[in-house]
Parts: C-alpha cells; sequence; structure tokens
C-alpha cells in the first residue's frame, strides 16, 4: 500500500503487501524482545501527536478517532494551541487562521466527544512560547505578536539594533522576522519570553480557561523552553536581570558594571554569566509551576505531561530547559523525551538515560515515526517498552496517513505494535 512503510517493490496486490509486511515485522521484533506483549498491561499510554492540521473539518477528527482506536492506541495529544492561535473557543486566544470560515465548529469539542466514547484520552498539547511562524505572520491583529511585541524573545545579535528601534513600530517585528527567516535552520519561528510577566500571565490565563471549559484529561507542554542560549536579550529582559543582580553586588562592582555598560549594551549579562542563566532559567520554571498550578485548580486530575530535549544536560544548557529541576519539584507528571534519533542505539540510550533521571516518575518515549520506516518504529516501540517506559508517543498522527499511506496504514501499524484487542 505504501512506501513509508516498505519502499521495495513488487507484484503482490499493495493492500496485501502491507498486512503480511507489517504482521511479519511484528512476529519478528515479539520474537527477539519476548517481554513486549507481557508489558502491554491496559494502563500503559499509547498516545499520538496530532498536529492542528488534523483539527480543521470534522470528518478529518472522526477518521483520526476511527484510526486511533483501530490501531490500539488510548491516547491523544491533540494541537490546540499551535502558533499563538486557538483551535478551541477562547476569549484569550485568537482563533486560528483556518478556522474563521467555521464559526460554529469547535475542533477540541467534538474531539473530546468521538474520542471519550471511544475510551481514548485526550491531552490538550500547547506550544507554550513559540508563538508564529516567522515566514508567515498571524493574520489576526489580534494575535499577540502585535498586541504585544514587547512579549517577544530578542536574540543577542540584535541587541544593539533593536534598542534602536520603537517597540510599537512596524519595523520592530519585521526586523525580528527578517533576523528569524535568516536562521531557520537554528529557530523555529517567533517566541514569547518567560522573563515578561505580562507574557507568563497571558499564557497562565489561557491555559487556565481551557483547563476549565473542556473535559480534558491532561495539558501536554510544547516549546516549554527557549529557542537557544543566545535569547531573551530583549530590552525588559535586561532591565530585569540588573534589578535583580544589583543589590547583590559590591560598590566596586556596582561602578565597573556601570562603566561597562556605556560600552556594552549587554554589559551585565556578560559580567555574571552563570547568574544570567540562572535568572533566565529560574523564570521559565516559574512559568513552568503557574501553568501546573492553574491546571490542577481547574481540573486536579488532568495530567501535566512535558516534551523535552531527552538529553537533560543539553536542554539545561542549550535551551536553559530544567526539566530535571521540574520533575524534583513535582512540577510535571510525566515527562515527554523527543528522541527523534533514526539511530537504534542512540534512541535507547535516550530514552533509558531519560529514565533514569526521571526516578519513579512516568516517562513517555517520544517516537519520530515520521523519519522511520514501519520496521524501525516497530523496533523503537518494543525497546521503549523492553527499557520499561509508561508509555509511547508517535509523532505524528498526521505524517504517519500522508499519501501515500492512509488511516489504515496507522491501525496496521499500531495492530502490529501492540496487538489486537490491546485497547
Amino acid at each position: 500500500m505504501l512506501d513509508w512503510l516498505f519502499p521495495m517493490k513488487c507484484s503482490t496486490p499493495p493492500g496485501v503487501f502491507v498486512r503480511l509486511a507489517v504482521c511479519g515485522v511484528a512476529l519478528c521484533l515479539l520474537a527477539e524482545v519476548t517481554p513486549v506483549r507481557a508489558v502491554a498491561a491496559p494502563t500503559q499510554t499509547r498516545a499520538l501527536w496530532v498536529t492542528r492540521a488534523t483539527l480543521t473539518s470534522p470528518d478529518a477528527i472522526r477518521q483520526m478517532v476511527r484510526a486511533a482506536e483501530a490501531g490500539g492506541f488510548n491516547t491523544l495529544l491533540v494541537q490546540v494551541r499551535g502558533r499563538g492561535d486557538a483551535y478551541f473557543t477562547s476569549t484569550i486566544e485568537p482563533r486560528a487562521s483556518e478556522l474563521t470560515s467555521k464559526p460554529d465548529f469547535d475542533p477540541l469539542k467534538i474531539t473530546l466527544e468521538l474520542a471519550h466514547a471511544a475510551d481514548l484520552k485526550v491531552h490538550a498539547w500547547i506550544a507554550v512560547n513559540l508563538v508564529s511562524s516567522a515566514a508567515s505572520l498571524p493574520a489576526s491583529r489580534d494575535h499577540v505578536v502585535y498586541r504585544a511585541p514587547e512579549w517577544l524573545m530578542v536574540p543577542r545579535e540584535l541587541v544593539a539594533e533593536m534598542k534602536k528601534i520603537d517597540l510599537r513600530s512596524p519595523a520592530y517585528l519585521g526586523r525580528l522576522a527578517r533576523w528569524t527567516r535568516a536562521h531557520a535552520a537554528d529557530v523555529e519561528g517567533l517566541y514569547t519570553s518567560p522573563l515578561h510577566p505580562a507574557a507568563q500571565a497571558h499564557t497562565v490565563a489561557m491555559i487556565a480557561e481551557l483547563a476549565r471549559t473542556y473535559a480534558i484529561d491532561g495539558v501536554h507542554l510544547d516549546y516549554v523552553r527557549y529557542p537557544n542560549e543566545s535569547f531573551d536579550y530583549s530590552a525588559s529582559a535586561l532591565e530585569q536581570f540588573k534589578a535583580v543582580v544589583l543589590p547583590l553586588l559590591s560598590d566596586r562592582e556596582r561602578r565597573e558594571a556601570a562603566a561597562r555598560e556605556l560600552l556594552d549594551p549587554i554589559a551585565y549579562p556578560n559580567l555574571f554569566q552563570e547568574q544570567w542563566n540562572e535568572f533566565r532559567r529560574d523564570r521559565l520554571t516559574a512559568l513552568v509551576t503557574k501553568i501546573r498550578t492553574a491546571v490542577k485548580a481547574a481540573r486536579p486530575e488532568a495530567i501535566v505531561s512535558a516534551a523535552v530535549l531527552p538529553d537533560a544536560q543539553e536542554a539545561l544548557d542549550g535551551r536553559l530547559q530544567d526539566w530535571r529541576g521540574w520533575l524534583d519539584q513535582s512540577l510535571i507528571d510525566v515527562l515527554c523525551p523527543m528522541a527523534y534519533t533514526t539511530e537504534p542505539a542512540v534512541f535507547q540510550h535516550q530514552v533509558a538515560a531519560a529514565a533514569e533521571s526521571a526516578g519513579s516518575r512516568p516517562v513517555w518515549a517520544g517516537i519520530g515515526a515520521y523519519r522511520l520506516t514501519a520496521a524501525q518504529t516497530l523496533a523503537h516501540i518494543a525497546a521503549a517498552r523492553k527499557i520499561g517506559t509508561a508509555g509511547i508517543i508517535l509523532f505524528s498522527y498526521d505524517a504517519l496517513i500522508a499519501p501515500p499511506n492512509s488511516a489504515g496504514t496507522l491501525s496496521e501499524l499500531g495492530r502490529a505494535a501492540f496487538g489486537a484487542g490491546s485497547h
């Protein structure tokens, strides 16, 4: 049926070939990794990341739920806030432009109704700090990038230039977008800053409203990090850090810093690098703390999970994402390492290391199935289960059904991985 599953060509009718091939791969894996079937307890999470592309019509949602159920999946992480917009009814966030022609359509409401009827759990997947593509800016003038450009993160490279541009001028957002487009290989888009109190308040209010309004089973945090260690050098962030660090300095250090600042607009981060890194990490952790508090206040049983870089030290240093600290402080209930490698040994190492760091906390291994063949995906699932993770998540439903694949392909893959009747 599909090249994604097995790229070799043969004269066997495609549909028959896929069913036989997937079953054959599953049998081989079960023979090699005998504990797989035994580990598949009913409570193990078998999840799919579902991007906002599927949330644009009731028919697409119905097909997605049917395919997930048929494949033995039991959890859907649906992207209801993709880029600072809402695929649900919100008084805080602008409605996604893809939904403007369907004013009565509520993607999250329909997903919850259909999924819960099929005994599937639904987690609201939120892009926390990433709020816009730089290649195509939002259509709605109510979007945060227009309403509060001062909330956007600024890269170190642009500090001097951005200080000369009026925050409310279109030139400010335009310059930041152009720079980001030129660095698209490293930076996904425009991010709001956890260093800005009002930006934090906006994000928390949006998630709190969602949790109050919808009977979600969890909130899944994505992009809860900095683009890299060279952000956020916005004027507001620099002033806040200066205000925090000044009382800790001696008179001599204050004089030296003031003299240095006359020549260097980022004198304080340069002089106090360790404190600067700690300041940025702590503010991000504060945002996670507020999100958890809001979710639990509205829906105490909801699970708070986070998609994170699988290497804890790389996450801490490169993205200022202290997920080990979040676990230690019980800020997240489930850790979801994005182990998107195609290398089996690297995948096993990343997932095992994350599980060790998590200790008793559940880990759902994030598998980059969009980069893998069916055989590789099944092998990664088997490896994660052998390690003893509490579940797996495939990225993504949308990629796995894209032509030449179909929803039937995903169902067959799920049945091969989990066995018939494992729902």
